[in-house]
């Protein structure tokens, strides 16, 4: 069964002041990149949803083999992405992982485990520190619920209705719940840290 990866990075999220699926790291690299190596690191297939008049940021990232589509409704919200996202998957994957652009900590092996659980009728929810992140698993079972969704009404929906088939996967990976919203949160996630000081030293 082909598992592939669904890339949300419809918006530009104003609250960070400036189209933050650009905003450089420490290393130079654009937040969106940081995923999406990530995702590629992990061996899934990936499809990067755009929004409608992301031109150049879709040139950009064709440029480097990646694939990505222009979302026609992302102005309405992630649900309307989202659905836009599985209408143009390839008809062999019979199985998705909704991630986010704006998580660029989640470890390759954290894909690869969420997909590698994901069976017949299940839903997977990586849980690190008992809270639930992403990326979230579906089975094919489930892509006409997510096809039928529209503006800001996200995937919770299909969880919530059927709570009896999610599999809540335990991960050692705190970037499952690392996101960005504004420039403090990107400044948190890579300050350096300092090393932890032997309990035989002097403080």
């Amino acid at each position: 069964m082909t598992t592939g990866v669904i890339l949300l990075a419809g918006g530009k999220a104003r609250r960070f002041g400036a189209d933050k699926r650009i905003a450089r790291l420490p290393d130079g690299q654009w937040l969106i990149m940081a995923a999406i190596e990530n995702i590629a690191r992990s061996g899934l297939p990936l499809l990067v949803c755009l929004g409608a008049d992301d031109a150049g940021l879709q040139r950009a990232l064709r440029a480097g083999g990646i694939a990505c589509i222009k979302c026609a409704d992302s102005h309405l919200g992630m649900g309307s992405t989202l659905a836009e996202g599985i209408a143009a998957i390839d008809r062999s994957w019979r199985g998705v992982l909704v991630a986010l652009a704006d998580m660029p900590l989640i470890r390759p092996e954290t894909y690869a485990r969420v997909r590698d659980k994901l069976a017949a009728g299940k839903i997977v929810v990586p849980v690190h520190a008992g809270r639930r992140g992403h990326p979230v698993g579906f089975d094919h079972t489930y892509f006409p619920g997510l096809l039928a969704l529209r503006g800001d009404r996200g995937a919770r929906a299909i969880l919530t209705a059927h709570p009896d088939s999610v599999l809540a996967l335990e991960v050692d990976d705190p970037g499952v719940l690392a996101d960005v919203d504004r420039p403090h949160d990107l400044q948190a996630l890579f300050r350096p840290r300092c090393p932890k000081r032997r309990s035989d030293q002097a403080p």
